[in-house]
């Protein structure tokens, strides 16, 4: 005679977690936080750079450009659930025109933020190696240069809301360290690709630095760059948005 077992029960699954925006100073302080550490990192590995390989500007290139490709991917990876992980202002710009319910008062904390940040950034950098904090005089503002913003900017932008629209914006760390890494090589200009980045290294009159006049320059060829991306993406990924 059989006797009927009852069936088992399926364990219990403990709900997943929803995890609700950051507050807004939240958000803005790891944009701070964020586009100082790149500063540091872009500023003071150029000056190990110049220390360590003096009179060699290929090797003082592919070390500042190790550093910055493997940092970068690091902090967009750590702070890129608190806030995006712009630490950029054309990329906030540019995800606010594609779609992202981001209102003109974050627009704005982000953007003090990433500047604020990356002048931080800039004057930490010199701290750590025991340069005083000057303005710089190295003048980047050629035709070829700016060019070259133009390119590495629009490249930027493109690759992170590709990423974006694709359902893949948790490869972006890897994804814009490697493309930084890159257009440090292929761009006249060694990519700088953001504003913020960009006004930090006016402040270090060292291998990154960049004089206040071509710095303008520099930053409205970026400005131009994310505008094409962002007709570029609307073309390439017409019905996605961005977060």
């Amino acid at each position: 005679m059989s006797h009927a077992h009852p069936a088992p029960t399926a364990p219990a699954r403990t709900p997943t977690p929803v995890s609700s925006p950051a507050p807004l100073w939240r958000q803005a302080l790891a944009e701070g936080v964020g586009t100082a550490l790149l500063v540091a990192i872009v500023v003071g590995s150029g000056i190990m750079a110049e220390r360590m390989s003096p009179g060699d500007a290929g090797l003082q290139l592919l070390q500042n450009s190790l550093a910055t490709t493997l940092g970068l991917a690091v902090l967009i990876v750590v702070l890129q659930p608190v806030s995006g992980a712009h630490f950029n202002p054309v990329v906030t710009l540019a995800d606010r025109a594609l779609g992202a319910r981001l209102g003109a008062g974050a627009i704005g904390s982000f953007i003090a933020a990433q500047i604020g940040g990356g002048v931080l950034g800039g004057m930490l950098a010199n701290a750590m190696f025991a340069v005083p904090t000057t303005i710089a005089t190295t003048a980047r503002a050629t035709p070829a240069n700016l060019l070259a913003e133009v390119v590495a900017t629009a490249g930027l932008v493109l690759v992170i809301f590709a990423l974006v629209r694709t359902g893949r914006a948790h490869l972006a760390g890897p994804a814009v360290g490697a493309y930084i890494g890159a257009a440090y090589w292929f761009t006249a200009s060694t990519s700088f690709a953001n504003p913020a980045v960009t006004i930090g290294r006016i402040f270090s009159d060292t291998f990154a630095g960049i004089e206040p006049a071509s710095a303008g320059l520099f930053i409205v060829a970026q400005l131009v760059g994310a505008a094409i991306a962002v007709g570029l993406v609307h073309l390439l990924w017409p019905r996605g948005r961005a977060r």
